[in-house]
């Protein structure tokens, strides 16, 4: 099947109050990102991020370049983070080989011209999700296992929304042009995340959702916090949030996202919070 991609362009907050369930889910949501054999990208005009997803079955996957992207190679000027979600697998960069366990991540500098996926067991293929953002500078690439990542607890059962946070890709823990990614596990009996809700206009983010139960779903939330909408979203999905617009969800069982973030600053913690009683 090889690599498949579409572009999707911004969109003006008085244009999205007017847009239905369809118009919605056409502009922001993504789907079929892990199909098998396949590479799968979304390139974005909000702050130029792609979102993808890679499945090495028997046969491993090179990321090549795509049109938009008008360059010899995917990262001739761009920066490339990677969290598996799948099976075990190994990414390959300039021959290089990095191993990734279940909810362990890569990040890849600009500069490297080959990066290949592949899968070490066929019957339980790694299924990598990615991040790319523009990047004028050169930084190493790091492997970030269960025990680089930077842990925080969030949230109390009795406000439905106790969860862990992992810093994955962030200025914490690596160096990054202006990507920044990290993952978020709702613990059992919690549904919300990312309550308060926020904005941070210097950043556009992007959710992927997975360990979503077989037959529950997701309830994303977005839009200006005083004109919100929302996005059902089922397992493996990802969703756009533009830089005006809220992100934050509820499920109908717990489950666990990544984030990632692409814009002016690496400030985790730089956010415009909107409190529960203030959304309409």
């Amino acid at each position: 099947m090889g690599l498949k991609y579409e572009e999707r362009y911004a969109t003006h907050p008085a244009d999205a109050k007017s847009y239905d369930t369809t118009r919605l889910r056409d502009e922001y949501l993504v789907q079929n990102l892990m199909e098998e054999g396949s590479i799968n990208l979304t390139y974005s005009q909000y702050d130029r991020i792609i979102v993808g997803g890679a499945v090495p079955v028997k046969e491993a996957l090179t990321l090549e370049a795509i049109d938009p992207l008008k360059a010899d190679y995917f990262l001739e000027r761009r920066e490339l983070g990677i969290v598996n979600v799948g099976g075990k697998g190994s990414v390959s960069v300039d021959g290089a080989v990095y191993e990734l366990d279940y909810k362990e991540a890569l990040y890849v500098g600009k500069g490297n011209k080959e990066i290949v996926f592949a899968s070490a067991d066929a019957a339980s293929p790694a299924h990598f999700y990615l991040n790319s953002a523009p990047a004028h500078e050169i930084f190493p690439n790091v492997k970030i296992g269960h025990e680089d990542a930077i842990v925080v607890e969030l949230g109390e059962p009795e406000n439905s929304n106790r969860r862990t946070l992992r810093k994955l890709i962030v200025s914490d823990t690596i160096k990054t042009n202006q990507l920044q990614m990290g993952m978020t596990e709702l613990h059992p009996g919690s549904v919300w995340n990312t309550m308060p809700a926020h904005t941070h206009s210097r950043r556009m983010e992007a959710y992927f959702y997975f360990e979503v139960p077989k037959g529950q779903a997701i309830c994303h939330f977005m839009g200006d916090p005083k004109e919100t909408r929302h996005i059902w979203m089922a397992n493996e999905e990802a969703v756009f949030s533009p830089t005006w617009s809220i992100h934050s969800a509820a499920g109908t069982s717990n489950y666990t996202f990544i984030w990632g973030m692409g814009g002016e600053n690496l400030n985790y913690g730089d956010m415009d919070i909107c409190q529960p009683d203030e959304l309409r």
